[in-house]
């Protein structure tokens, strides 16, 4: 339960800005097990202006529930006003952003850098809550660095107020997504806590990882981001998992029909632009969808709706040649210092 709210799994998506928009979700709940989703981070002054990115962004359909809107800004004003206006469309939970360690949310005095100021993070979270009925939650890292991991206190502070429940990223934002997830840090954030569940975040690639996270942090949910487009069938291996102990890889058809839903869910909403989109996901998806290395090149640079079908009708003919590789995104996903990000 997060506030009312009944979330038929403990395992849901995290939000990764530029990735985990409506197809992206969509895709994977077809695929079943996966609970509670969360928008990318969107600025809640562009959302209020009417902002067509913005609206894309919290685009979502009936299939796409349980979902929150993940939002961020640094004046406590705009973002409850921006949670009342979620509300009045039927949105069933806001999500307030402390953790993105990007320097273009951070210099705005949003996203992590709130966590340097735990008065002004508290007064955002009282002012949020007490401006909705719905339920509303925090996702953050540990702390600004090592220096400073503030988590556990601004968890208790928040709990305080109303936040009906905490995500955390067991890292700072002084390592980006470099260096390991300090579960440490994250089982002390859910004993700072008397009743509110706390998500934990963070390096969750496969079904042992996600079942070892929540044993050793005694966290009530995971939030899994890189590891559901490394393998897009974790949350239903998880449920499976819960079930009956054991669970199923999926065969070749079912990756390829994957990649095929996700972009025409892509088209759907995007038009034209879902090629330009779908580009950065085939680094994820190459090595997992069994797709070799010189056709993963070719969806890197995929042009049309037309070039996209040969590629399929291409990769059916040649799925699994290859032997696993190391997905050709992780490779290229920048580590600290943030300034390179």
């Amino acid at each position: 339960m997060i506030g009312r709210r009944q979330i038929p799994s403990r395992y849901g998506l995290a939000p990764l800005a530029g990735y985990t928009q409506r197809p992206f979700r969509v895709a994977l709940r077809q695929l079943g097990g996966m609970g509670l989703a969360t928008t990318d981070l969107v600025h809640a002054v562009k959302l209020l202006s009417n902002n067509a990115f913005s609206q894309q962004l919290i685009a979502t359909s009936p299939l796409d529930q349980p979902l929150s809107v993940q939002l961020f800004g640094a004046d406590p004003t705009h973002v409850a006003t921006a949670a009342r206006w979620l509300e009045d469309l039927g949105y069933e939970g806001v999500d307030l952003n402390m953790g993105c360690p990007m320097a273009k949310v951070n210099s705005q005095g949003g996203g992590a850098r709130l966590m340097c100021d735990p008065t002004g993070a508290t007064k955002l979270v009282s002012l949020v809550v007490a401006s909705v009925s719905i339920p509303v939650t925090v996702k953050m890292r540990l702390g600004w660095d090592a220096q400073s991991l503030s988590a556990p206190l601004l968890a208790r502070q928040f709990e305080e107020v109303g936040a009906a429940a905490i995500t955390i990223h067991g890292r700072t934002r002084a390592q980006g997504f470099s260096g390991k997830v300090n579960r440490e840090g994250i089982a002390a954030t859910v004993a700072a806590v008397q009743s509110i569940p706390v998500i934990g975040n963070g390096d969750v690639r496969t079904v042992a990882d996600a079942i070892s996270m929540r044993r050793e942090t005694g966290c009530a949910a995971v939030a899994i981001g890189r590891g559901a487009m490394l393998d897009p069938w974790i949350f239903r291996k998880l449920h499976d998992f819960e079930m009956t102990g054991q669970y199923a890889e999926p065969g070749p058809e079912e990756q390829i029909q994957f990649l095929v839903t996700h972009f025409r869910e892509l088209v759907d909403l995007f038009g034209e632009q879902a090629t330009r989109l779908f580009r950065k996901f085939a680094g994820w998806y190459g090595a997992r969808l069994g797709i070799p290395q010189d056709l993963e090149d070719r969806l890197r640079r995929v042009e049309s709706l037309s070039e996209f079908e040969e590629i399929v009708a291409e990769i059916r003919e040649r799925h699994g040649e290859e032997p696993p590789r190391i997905p050709t995104a992780l490779l290229k996903v920048p580590n600290g210092p943030n300034e390179l990000w």
